[in-house]
């Protein structure tokens, strides 16, 4: 079973996080799995940025994004080469580190 590493954020989860994820399983769906708060303001939909992460180890495990997702990502705050949309990005059965950006662009949140 791969697993997912959350680097530390200080808001979302200040010690970080190690956790079990299931091959197909979004890592938006697996952070909010284990209480991880990740801002989702399109209700997963590729259709904002708000979900941006930074896949530091495994990117290459990931299936590629598509043209929608790339164009959503142009408008995420602190683009990397290793960016994805967490809600697109989908486990394979290889570990990931993932970073948490410390923004994003939305600016309204819902909790």
């Amino acid at each position: 079973m791969p697993k997912i590493i959350f680097l530390p954020h200080t808001v979302l989860c200040p010690e970080g996080a190690v956790i079990d994820a299931q091959e197909g399983e979004s890592i938006l769906n697996a952070a909010l799995r284990i209480g991880i708060e990740l801002e989702h303001a399109c209700e997963k939909s590729c259709a904002c940025t708000t979900c941006h992460c930074i896949v530091r180890e495994g990117f290459d495990s990931l299936e590629e994004s598509t043209e929608l997702e790339d164009d959503m990502l142009d408008k995420a705050w602190g683009l990397e080469p290793e960016s994805r949309l967490s809600c697109q990005a989908l486990v394979s059965d290889e570990d990931l580190v993932v970073e948490i950006p410390k923004y994003t662009i939305n600016h309204a949140r819902e909790h």
